[in-house]
């Protein structure tokens, strides 16, 4: 059990750090298996809107700070894509 930064409650950790490095081991210690769920759906929705290749280093920098923006609130990332609407 962890207190998922992205639910703002306590919820079931993640069984592996799904990232790596430093990031990896604070998602794995701060964020849910539902939290995780919630980006990996958000991120989806970046790459299609912003047109990312997630191969390409320069895509991978800006998804790590949505990633960043959307988990922990830090930085200018982490909202909704400009020019995306929902239905």
């Amino acid at each position: 059990m962890v207190h998922c930064a992205v639910l703002g409650k306590e919820a079931e950790g993640l069984e592996k750090p799904p990232y790596p490095g430093e990031l990896g081991q604070r998602i794995y210690e701060n964020v849910s298996a539902e939290g995780w769920k919630q980006w990996l759906q958000r991120l989806v929705m970046i790459i299609n809107e912003e047109q990312l290749n997630s191969a390409d280093p320069a895509s991978q920098e800006r998804i790590e700070k949505h990633l960043v923006g959307f988990i922990f609130n830090e930085g200018d990332h982490g909202h909704t894509p400009s020019g995306f609407h929902q239905t």
